[in-house]
């Protein structure tokens, strides 16, 4: 499984975000510009965007393009396009 297999990448991923997040967190206490609060966000959403497409392309390519099954492949492909359909909103 992807997860398993890329679970020292996912993690290393996951500690940056929480360490991005605690930045922004720490800006915001320390009411610093907004200009830099603002970078800092978006550092945060790109690092989830990273995180997101890592853990979509590693699922569609273990459980959608390699799964032998047809019925087994669409249930992945269905896990998956639930999960994308809102986090594109």
């Amino acid at each position: 499984m992807h997860t398993i297999r890329d679970k020292a990448k996912l993690l290393a991923r996951v500690r940056r975000i929480k360490g991005q997040v605690a930045a922004l967190e720490s800006q915001l206490d320390q009411e610093e510009d907004c200009g830099a609060i603002l970078q800092q966000a978006a550092a945060v959403r790109g690092a989830v965007n990273g995180f997101m497409s890592a853990l979509i392309e590693g699922h569609l390519h273990d459980h959608v393009v390699h799964e032998p099954n047809p019925g087994q492949r669409q249930r992945d492909l269905d896990i998956v396009m639930r999960a994308v359909k809102p986090y594109l909103k």
